[in-house]
């Protein structure tokens, strides 16, 4: 099953995630399909918070893909927009 789900990445004591749909059977940080956007919770200044593609998004969901608790709670976020591309 294809899942939307975070791909941690950063330093120690600094995380950073990547927002990616990924195979559920793929290590937490394996090879991913597609990524999506980002979640940054130690953001700070002007630095952006999260930021996720949500025409791609939509796309997967509508494949049948599933997104985890987490990144269904980020969905709900109203997070900057990347342009379509």
């Amino acid at each position: 099953m294809v899942k939307i789900r975070l791909a941690r990445t950063g330093a120690k004591k600094k995380p950073f995630y990547h927002i990616v749909v990924a195979d559920e059977r793929k290590s937490r940080g394996g090879r991913s399909i597609e990524r999506v956007g980002f979640f940054n919770p130690v953001a700070r200044g002007g630095e952006h918070r999260l930021r996720i593609n949500r025409e791609r998004v939509e796309h997967w969901l509508a494949n049948g893909a599933q997104a985890t608790e987490r990144v269904a709670a980020l969905l709900k976020e109203k997070p900057e927009e990347t342009p379509a591309s």
